[in-house]
């Protein structure tokens, strides 16, 4: 008789469960903007209060004589804004192109120079590999 090795086989681990919460998720809250209706009225017996008029701006106007035209102006706020970055601008433009037109030319030079020397390298492997 033929005698089998019995496997011996260890006990399963004991894992503990895993217990997982249910996600939650944070949703925001707006609250609701109301819009009247269009065809909005005023009740009976109220009347409406006259006091908060809201008055219009006065528009400053520029009288052109030969065409006969009226254009506006806009308000010295926004022309001092205008003016001052307009001014800002120029003024920074002015100053770097003298600065940097000196640095562009020899930058032009050294570039001119690699190039030059490059072609004359070229031009000498070419009479090279032709002899």
């Amino acid at each position: 008789m033929i005698k089998i090795p019995k496997a011996i086989i260890p006990n399963a681990l004991d894992i503990p469960k895993v217990q997982l919460k249910v996600p939650t998720a944070h949703i925001p809250k707006y609250a609701p903007m109301v819009i009247p209706p269009t065809d909005l009225e005023q009740p009976e017996g109220v009347k409406a209060s006259t006091s908060d008029k809201t008055e219009q701006p006065v528009v400053r106007k520029l009288d052109i004589p030969i065409i006969d035209i009226e254009m506006p102006l806009p308000s010295p706020e926004v022309l001092v804004t205008a003016v001052t970055t307009a001014v800002v601008a120029v003024a920074t433009t002015s100053v770097t192109s003298t600065l940097f037109e000196p640095i562009k030319k020899k930058v032009q030079k050294q570039l001119q120079k690699q190039v030059d020397k490059w072609k004359e390298k070229r031009k000498k492997k070419e009479v090279c590999s032709a002899n």
